[in-house]
Parts: C-alpha cells; sequence; structure tokens
C-alpha cells in the first residue's frame, strides 16, 4: 500500500514540477482568465452562402488570432474589428483580410495583415485588448492597426455585452478558475495541439434566407442618408459622446505605443440606411480628420448589391471581395512606403 502511495506521490511531484517548467504560471505574459475562448482553435465547419457550400477549418492561433501560428515579432500589421472582420464563417481565403494579403502575394509586396478581430467586438472592446490581451504577447509591436469599426458601437455600453464580447472573460467565478488553468497548463496545451490536429471539432454555420433579408429590398447610398439624417435624437448624440470618448482614449493608447492607426467606416446589407451607423460614421471621419489619421471612407465609396451579404451585417464571399477590392488600392498607397 505504501509502495502505491509513494508513486502517487512521486507522480504528482513530476505533474507539479513538470508544470512549474514548462507550462505558463509564473510568465508574466500568461493570459489568466482572458482570451481563453479564443486560442487554440481548429474547428471543422460547414457554411453554405448563396447555395454554395464551403467546408473549412476555422483556426485561432495560440495567441488569439485568426489564422496559423506565427513569431509575434513579424507582425506589423493588424486587423481589428468584430464578426464582420473575424468572419468566423467563412473560410480564411475568402474573408476580407485573407482576400487582401492574396492581394499583396500576387503583386510581391511582403507585407501580412493579422487578424485580431473577434465576434461581437466594440471600439470598447478593442481599447480592451491593449490593457488584456496585447500586452500578454512577447515582442508584440505592430507599427500600423486597421480599424474596422462602426456596426457594432450603435448601442449604449451594456455589461452583459462587455462580459460577452468585450472583456473575454468568464461571468462565473468557477469558469474563471477553469480558464486560468486551460491558459497555463502545458498539459492541456498539449492535449488542445493533439485534439486540434486529430479530432477538430465539427460545427456549422447558421444563416438567414438571403431571399427573405432582400424582400422590398433598398440600398441606401451616402449622399441619401446624408440628405435624410439630419435630426439627432438626444439618445443618439449619447451614444456619439460614448464613441468619442472611447476614440480618445484610443488614441492615447496609439501615441503611447507609436502605432499608426487606419479606420475604415462600415456599411450594412442596406447601406447606410440606419441612422446610428451613419452617425457613428460621420463621427469616424471627424476624428480621424481631426487628428490627421489616415481614414478610407468604405461608406461613401462602395455599393454593395443583393446577396453581398447573408444577415444584415455580414458578406457573402462575393460580398467580402468587393469590400477588399475597394479598400485594397487605399491600403497599399497608405502601407508601402
Amino acid at each position: 500500500m505504501k509502495t502505491y502511495f509513494y508513486k502517487i506521490t512521486i507522480f504528482l511531484f513530476l505533474l507539479i514540477l513538470g508544470e512549474g517548467i514548462l507550462g505558463y504560471w509564473f510568465s508574466k505574459e500568461n493570459f489568466g482568465i482572458y482570451m481563453r475562448k479564443e486560442r487554440n482553435k481548429n474547428w471543422e465547419t460547414v457554411s453554405n452562402f448563396n447555395n454554395k457550400e464551403y467546408k473549412f477549418f476555422y483556426k485561432r492561433n495560440f495567441y488569439g488570432f485568426r489564422g496559423d501560428e506565427f513569431d509575434p515579432k513579424d507582425v506589423k500589421i493588424v486587423f481589428e474589428g468584430g464578426s464582420t472582420g473575424n468572419q468566423r464563417f467563412t473560410p480564411e481565403e475568402y474573408t476580407i483580410v485573407g482576400l487582401l494579403n492574396q492581394k499583396f502575394q500576387t503583386e510581391q509586396i511582403d507585407l501580412k495583415i493579422y487578424n485580431a478581430s473577434t465576434d461581437g467586438k466594440s471600439l470598447r472592446g478593442i481599447i480592451y485588448d491593449f490593457n488584456y490581451w496585447f500586452p500578454k504577447i512577447n515582442n508584440f509591436k505592430p507599427e500600423y492597426i486597421i480599424f474596422y469599426l462602426g456596426i457594432n458601437d450603435r448601442t449604449l455600453a451594456d455589461q452583459m455585452d462587455e462580459r460577452m464580447f468585450d472583456l473575454h472573460i468568464q461571468e462565473k467565478r468557477i469558469d474563471r478558475f477553469k480558464d486560468y488553468i486551460k491558459n497555463n497548463s502545458f498539459i492541456y496545451e498539449r492535449y488542445k495541439t493533439i485534439a486540434n490536429k486529430y479530432f477538430p471539432k465539427q460545427t456549422s454555420g447558421y444563416f438567414l434566407n438571403n431571399d427573405e433579408l432582400y424582400k422590398n429590398f433598398e440600398y441606401v447610398r451616402y449622399k441619401q442618408a446624408k440628405e435624410s439624417n439630419k435630426n439627432i435624437s438626444n439618445k443618439d448624440k449619447i451614444l456619439l459622446k460614448q464613441f468619442e470618448e472611447r476614440l480618445l482614449v484610443l488614441k492615447k493608447i496609439l501615441m503611447k505605443n507609436k502605432i499608426t492607426p487606419i479606420f475604415i467606416t462600415q456599411v450594412a446589407y442596406n447601406g447606410i440606411k440606419d441612422q446610428k451607423l451613419f452617425l457613428i460614421n460621420e463621427k469616424l471621419k471627424d476624428f480621424s480628420e481631426n487628428n490627421n489619421f489616415q481614414l478610407i471612407k468604405l461608406d461613401e465609396i462602395i455599393n454593395m448589391d443583393l446577396y453581398d451579404f447573408y444577415d444584415e451585417m455580414h458578406t457573402t464571399p462575393n460580398g467580402s471581395k468587393k469590400i477588399a477590392d475597394t479598400i485594397y488600392p487605399y491600403l497599399k498607397k497608405m502601407l508601402v512606403n
């Protein structure tokens, strides 16, 4: 009996010792309770856009970025946004970021954009990224960050949305404790590596019927929206004030980290029919121009068509290509020295 006890004791001692040496428990770059749901994913996914099926693997790497593993010191350009930038149910090569990178490769331009977008994230969440995510990545010093903003900033602050989408932490303490272990354990990391490779999780997307979405369709372009959105409610004024305050916080972060921002406005499936999106875009333009920040006014230069979106906010591969084709010449001019 004592022999078994000694063996178990030695085994546990070696296990703890190994975890202490190989794990991330004492590293100042450990992710703690943050980002666990956004890291180390390789999900086999089936999606359907405009009656065409796509089978692919949705990957998020060790550091939480969409795509394959990388060396943080190689990251010079980052793309920040919510689900419209992440494009969870779209194969990476058909996402906006993937298509932009293909264009760089085709023209033999030695640039790559790394996608830090996560579902539901607003400007508040992007600010949190600089506090709780990016500092955990050693040798991570991007020179440019592309901010794809607007759609997720149309509502006032909400604590539930903050926990779920912006802060990337679990609500219950027991779940946070579990995430802390999962983020720091060497054994769990090895397990996830093997599971992702040989037993990937299978997922599928839920998609709205495009025909229903586009019934009585009207696409509102910028000029039309500008003429019709002249009256601003008190609630919208509060929304714009909140957005402006967050932009000022972001500005301080960018200056502190010596990062050059590039802002891109957004459109929905019906253009900018939504007054709140129009107002957020206008505030972003004013902020960018007042601070001499580079800006792509996507809402003023693009016209989307039927079936470019599979729901009110998210583009199909065809819609993503239109956006990438539209913004690429501007980005190329801004990024190629």
